[in-house]
């Protein structure tokens, strides 16, 4: 595999609210103990309150990293919408070359930076400019994390056609259950399972305390560890 000779890992979603934290968290934890160097970053992230950026700060716990939270978050919007979205509700624009910089400044202290985007592959992060641009900038392999509820084999399968066209890399797409699936919903993913074949790369599968997931055997998959 070529992955780790990349240098880094791209997560997205086919959908908001699919498990990209939780799978990219539990990533992260099973690199560490596989002895990577692995950094962390959530470029932007949207519906920040008070206590800060949610799912930087449990990225940043996973890798167990004390680099500086405004270089694994280097933008953080209050509206939960997409981050170009919410930048302009909040009367800015997101700072593209503040993301960059954070961007270099964590692949020059890690051996492996481990990157999650903001929703799905074509969420606009700037105006013209989406979550699919950025990965192609990177330059990673894009692991695709995919929805479990009916409608995910459209979602999932759209989301690979636009990884294609793009050039970009699959890494593979991870399953991840926020909850136990109805009847049809396991049938339908039934039907996914068959259509990924060999692209699907693992399932998590749902729990109780989501920072237990366990991704070692997604990272021997992958070929990271």
């Amino acid at each position: 595999m070529t992955q780790l000779r990349r240098h880094g890992l791209f997560v997205t979603g086919t959908d908001t609210g699919v498990g990209k934290t939780v799978v990219a968290c539990a990533l992260a934890r099973a690199l560490r103990a596989a002895g990577i160097d692995v950094g962390v970053m959530k470029p932007a992230e949207t519906g920040v309150g008070a206590e800060g950026p949610t799912d930087a700060a449990a990225l940043r716990a996973a890798a167990q990293s004390d680099d500086p939270l405004e270089d694994v978050c280097p933008v953080q919007l209050a509206l939960p919408a997409a981050p170009a979205a919410a930048a302009e509700a909040a009367g800015t624009k997101v700072d593209l070359a503040r993301i960059r910089g954070a961007l270099a400044r964590q692949r020059a202290r890690h051996a492996f930076l481990l990157v999650e985007g903001a929703g799905g592959l074509l969420v606009p992060l700037a105006p013209g400019v989406s979550m699919a641009d950025l990965a192609s900038e990177l330059g990673f392999p894009v692991l695709v994390v995919a929805r479990t509820r009916l409608g995910t084999i459209n979602h999932t399968l759209l989301t690979l056609e636009a990884l294609e066209r793009r050039g970009l890399a699959l890494a593979g797409v991870v399953l991840a259950p926020t909850e136990p699936l109805a009847a049809a919903d396991a049938r339908n993913l039934e039907a996914l399972r068959t259509a990924l074949g060999a692209r699907l790369a693992g399932e998590i599968p749902p729990l109780a305390d989501p920072t237990r997931a366990d991704a070692a055997a997604l990272v021997a998959a992958l070929g990271l560890g």
